[in-house]
């Protein structure tokens, strides 16, 4: 771990009691993310939802140390460590699942979740994936809170907004949906770490128990990359059927379900 993080403070949530699960959100996204299932994971663990460093409400990473998934896995487990937890269960979505997965490389938790993590792409399908997130962030910073807030009362905008993400928009709370644009307009990492990503490998083999997930109407990391994932893991990737690249949103009893039973296998 990078010593000149220290001890990271990071804005998250916690619900529940037991053994700590660690939820970490994609690219532009904030700890919320993770509401859907927050509550059933909490009925067995002690469930904490962080926002990443420069995202959510979560301070920048400190001056000179760049933004990168590793330094953002520093920082997870540096918060980990300033909360006195070890070896926690981390779950992860799209960057989160790169950040859970390289967690895992290192050895410092029980178990890693990736739901569709990024990082097994090739390279069409990076160049695919950071012009459509640009994209997603510029319509963000354009909009207004009244703007916003119409685009996320309108089904169909909310299916061409969210669409991308989500294999079923309708399910989505407007409320939380109008939270999750400005969460993204507002994102002090966001560009770098999206500028990161040209230089972004699979981490090193796993030396911890890991699962993997991905959405199979995944629409910004298609399902095909899960191919890569498993030559890569040397393992099968579950597919989770009916849902998109945040999987929280289209299916919560699934997603939920998913991590549970990683957890029971890792114990």
């Amino acid at each position: 771990m990078s010593g000149s993080l220290g001890r990271m403070e990071l804005a998250f949530e916690r619900r529940g009691s037991g053994e700590p699960l660690i939820l970490v959100h994609g690219i532009g996204h904030h700890w919320q993310a993770w509401l859907p299932v927050m509550d059933r994971l909490a009925a067995d663990h002690t469930v904490i939802a962080i926002d990443l460093p420069g995202f959510g409400v979560s301070p920048r990473l400190p001056a000179g140390i760049p933004y990168t998934a590793e330094s953002l896995a520093d920082a997870v487990e540096s918060f980990c460590a300033l909360l006195g937890i070890r070896e926690p269960h981390v779950v992860g979505n799209s960057l989160g699942g790169y950040i859970a997965l390289e967690l895992a490389s290192r050895g410092v938790v029980r178990a890693a979740t990736a739901l569709s993590p990024a990082g097994f792409w090739s390279r069409s399908e990076l160049l695919y994936c950071q012009t459509t997130l640009k994209a997603l962030r510029n319509s963000a910073r354009a909009m207004s809170p009244e703007q916003a807030v119409r685009a996320a009362g309108n089904p169909f905008m909310r299916a061409v907004s969210s669409g991308v993400l989500v294999a079923r928009p309708s399910r989505l709370d407007p409320a939380g949906l109008v939270a999750a644009t400005q969460a993204l307009a507002g994102s002090a990492g966001f560009d770098e770490t999206l500028e990161s990503f040209g230089g972004l490998m699979p981490p090193a083999p796993p030396k911890s128990p890991i699962t993997i997930a991905w959405g199979e109407r995944d629409r910004l990391l298609p399902r095909h990359q899960a191919v890569r994932a498993a030559r890569w893991s040397g393992q099968r990737v579950r597919l989770l059927k009916g849902c998109g690249h945040v999987p929280m949103s289209d299916d919560p009893e699934l997603v939920a379900r998913v991590v549970l039973e990683a957890d029971r296998a890792a114990s």
